[in-house]
């Protein structure tokens, strides 16, 4: 499932850069999701959980918050801005799918909904990223 393997990429990305920080114990990684990701989050969540229960003592006990970054795209052409969720109602089951996998394809399945012009950028709410570590030295 992609929600498993966003987990574990999380949790190894967290742990080589509290190994570079030179942390013996990691208490807490914030992450944020992009909207235009669709994490299934309480997916998510239960991947993160079963895979923290095998890992060794640094992470083993680590708190975990998890922040929605809202979408928002701009239109090249009029400058006008909207959201993911402007979106999403336009888009059929498989569209918002092949998106879920890989945002990028919101460009092909998406129009600014101002001028119709299919040239926009995606500013915010994009992809799944670690925000901030804690540890002990």
């Amino acid at each position: 499932m992609h929600e498993w393997a966003l987990a574990e990429s999380i949790l190894t990305a967290a742990v080589e850069a509290a190994e570079k920080e030179k942390m013996k114990k990691i208490t807490e990684i914030t992450i944020a999701i992009g909207q235009l990701q669709q994490i299934e989050q309480d997916i998510f969540e239960f991947a993160l959980e079963e895979i923290l229960k095998d890992q060794e003592k640094k992470i083993k006990d680590v708190k975990i918050k998890i922040e929605t970054e809202k979408s928002t795209l701009k239109c090249k052409f009029c400058e006008n801005t909207w959201s993911f969720d402007d979106m999403k109602k336009k888009l059929n089951e498989d569209e918002s799918e092949a998106i879920h996998f890989l945002p990028e394809v919101a460009f092909v399945h998406a129009r600014c909904p101002k001028c119709g012009s299919p040239d926009f950028e995606i500013i915010s709410g994009r992809g799944v990223s670690i925000t901030s570590i804690k540890g002990e030295k």
